[in-house]
């Protein structure tokens, strides 16, 4: 793996008077995918808006790239290569699935480049293509999932950051969902931090892992190991 590319230093956050983050700290380095799972309420979504300063820091420091982002303005991130795919999608309804991709490359300038990247999304999700035409709110639960991840794509991000992909999509739309952020990772090097409820898939995805309790971090480890861990496998993995 390369270089650090997110770190967070002893990140805290509330919502009004709850303290939903305490003292936070974890990095993701280049080509890696970083899972964080969780019992629902945990601080998982919490800690990637944080990153993305949709939820500001009380205390502590988000570094990206070696430079510190707590203070960037959320809309500038994905010009500096870091882009979020929030839970719950979040596309256009009403625009087209060619223009909701076209919105993910709103501050790009290089009209060639742009087209390449549509191609590729196409290429990587072959029903947008068919679908190309309709509405993005006309799309299933699934493909709406799917417009989401190629919409953050056309940013040609460094680094996405990706909250529960797999909810509320039946069991094969999941796997078919992690298969293609795995050719993502592998194919074109991009570095995932992955927010998932389904903490077996979500550990065999990635390369390491953290545990996040009540907005503490209680446990870091290689993905590996955090699967065979008999404390994890009884709290999260059904064993």
């Amino acid at each position: 793996m390369g270089a650090t590319i997110l770190e967070l230093r002893g990140v805290s956050a509330h919502y009004g008077r709850i303290q939903s983050l305490r003292q936070v700290s974890l990095r993701v380095d280049e080509g890696e995918i970083v899972s964080i799972i969780g019992a629902n309420g945990a601080g998982k979504s919490t800690t990637l808006m944080t990153i993305c300063g949709i939820v500001r820091a009380s205390e502590g420091d988000i570094l990206y790239q070696g430079a510190s982002i707590r203070d960037v303005a959320s809309d500038r991130l994905p010009g500096m290569g870091l882009c979020q795919v929030p839970e719950g999608r979040r596309i256009f309804p009403r625009l087209s699935v060619s223009e909701n991709l076209e919105m993910g490359a709103f501050f790009r300038r290089d009209a060639g480049g742009v087209k390449q990247d549509m191609n590729l999304a196409f290429r990587l999700f072959p029903v947008l293509y068919e679908r190309r035409t309709q509405k993005g709110g006309t799309l299933s639960g699934g493909e709406q999932q799917m417009l989401a991840i190629a919409r953050a794509l056309m940013s040609r991000p460094k680094m996405l950051l990706l909250d529960e992909p797999s909810l509320g999509l039946s069991p094969l739309f999941s796997q078919h969902i992690f298969k293609i952020i795995k050719d993502i990772n592998e194919q074109q090097g991009t570095t995932i931090l992955l927010v998932e409820q389904n903490a077996n898939i979500a550990l065999s995805l990635a390369d390491r892992g953290y545990v996040l309790e009540t907005g503490r971090v209680v446990m870091e480890d290689k993905a590996a190991a955090l699967r065979a861990n008999p404390e994890i496998k009884k709290a999260y993995l059904g064993g």
